[in-house]
This record gives structure tokens, C-alpha cells and sequence, in this order.
């Protein structure tokens, strides 16, 4: 096995996920590849070199994921649209909107290229949702529904300070402590649990708000937005085991 390459600082190769939307700048309104920066930053602050991903769709989606995932040290699925529920089973319903199809398959490419090579993934909301999907689970299309209220969500591009219960033993618990306020901005989230994951973290209310992926050492899903807060235990954390991953790797 060819050992990962890392950036020219040393720090490793992160992949971050990345929309692709129509956008504006200067004088310009295109489709573009665009990323909220405060993952870039959040990436960069622990130590790694962020390498962003933007959608390529298409039947060769799994040969291009796997070649982009190859020099990467870990992955990052970050937050966005809603997920196709076809992806999972369910008809969409009207409280499911913007959804992106041709995403959806490239992270769940990556995602399947990423564990195919053992390298640490962090899902971010949408990216927890995502690993839940893509191993066989299921969401809830509109959380209000289910706990009979919207403070997940609480208002368009507002943040919901949401307390959340930890498993101690396990990830991000064994990083984070017992129990956190964390900002949250979802109004999915999961429903029956994909196989071979764990929940590790519920919303006092019990929504499921953090999951792990057993037998491996750092595959984690948090449905809160880690990159909006200023606690940084869990990016270091994973850029911690994206150097130890590297390491063992430029061994073999």
C-alpha cells in the first residue's frame, strides 16, 4: 500500500465536502462550489491542510471518489440539503425540500471510498444523516413532528443551542464530557440506526444527535455543527487520528 501524502506544512490532507450552488460575488451570479469557511478555518486551526470536494456526478462518481479520497488523510461530510428519501427507502415528503441527488451519490462515494481505506470520517449533520443512510438506516423527514417542537431548527439561519447527554466510553463523549450545549441547525435526524452503528450522544428531548461506526478507531457522526462552536476537541481530535493514520500507513 502506497503510503497518503501531506501538505506542504506537514499537517495532513483533510476533505471537506462542498455544495454546489448558484452564487454571487463581485459582479458575478454562477454555479459554484462553495463551503461555509468556518470548516475550512476549524480544519486548518487543528493542523490539518483543508482540500475541498465539490460534487461530480455522474456513473463514474465511485471510480473519481476513490481516486480523490487516495492521497487524503480523513474526510469531512459537512452539513446542507436535506437527503433524497429514495436513498433510504421513503417517499419524500412535503416537509423535505432542496434536495440534492447528484450530492447525495458523491458522499456517499466518498464515504464508501473513505472506509474502504480506513481513514478517519467526521459527518457534520447532514454528513451524520449520511452515515446513517449509507449504512442502512433511516431519517425522520421533519424532527418537529416527531418531539413537538423546532428548537433544533429554530428559525432560518439561526442556531439552536440544543443540551445533549453523552456516552463517556465512547466518541465524541470520550473527548467532550457527559453532557454539552452544542449549536444545532437541523430539522432530520435519525431514525431507525444503520447497521453497526452506535448512538453515542442524545438531545435531552431524545433525538439522536451523535453516532459511531464500531470497529473502527474515529468514524463519527454528530448532528450538531462542531465547526460553528468554539470548543475544537473534536476537529483536534480528528486531525489527531488523521497523523496517527498517516503514520501507520508510511510504515507499511
Amino acid at each position: 500500500m502506497s503510503a497518503r501524502r501531506t501538505g506542504d506544512g506537514g499537517g495532513p490532507l483533510i476533505g471537506i465536502s462542498a455544495y454546489r450552488e448558484v452564487a454571487a460575488w463581485g459582479v458575478w451570479r454562477q454555479d459554484a462550489a462553495v463551503l461555509p469557511y468556518a470548516y475550512v478555518d476549524q480544519v486548518a486551526y487543528a493542523g490539518g491542510v483543508p482540500v475541498l470536494l465539490p460534487p461530480l456526478g455522474g456513473p463514474r462518481s465511485p471510480r473519481a471518489a476513490a481516486a480523490t479520497i487516495a492521497p487524503l488523510d480523513a474526510l469531512v461530510l459537512a452539513g446542507g440539503p436535506d437527503i433524497d428519501p429514495p436513498r433510504y427507502g421513503a417517499r419524500t415528503r412535503p416537509t423535505t425540500t432542496e434536495v440534492r441527488p447528484e450530492r447525495d451519490a458523491w458522499e456517499l462515494a466518498l464515504l464508501e471510498a473513505a472506509l474502504e481505506r480506513d481513514i478517519p470520517v467526521l459527518g457534520i449533520c447532514r454528513g451524520a444523516q449520511l452515515l446513517n443512510v449509507a449504512r442502512g438506516g433511516t431519517l425522520h423527514q421533519h424532527l418537529p413532528e416527531q418531539i413537538g417542537h423546532a428548537g433544533h431548527r429554530p428559525a432560518p439561519a439561526q442556531f439552536g443551542p440544543t443540551e445533549i447527554a453523552l456516552e463517556p466510553g465512547a466518541l465524541p463523549g470520550s473527548l467532550l464530557g457527559g453532557r454539552i450545549c452544542v449549536p444545532c441547525y437541523h430539522h432530520q435526524a435519525v431514525d431507525k440506526l444503520g447497521n453497526g452503528l452506535i448512538v453515542t450522544a442524545r438531545a435531552l428531548d431524545g433525538t439522536v444527535e451523535a453516532v459511531q461506526l464500531t470497529g473502527r478507531d474515529f468514524v463519527v457522526g454528530v448532528q450538531w455543527h462542531p465547526e460553528q462552536d468554539n470548543d475544537r476537541r473534536l476537529f483536534d481530535a480528528l486531525i489527531a487520528a488523521a497523523r496517527v493514520g498517516a503514520s501507520e500507513e508510511e510504515r507499511v
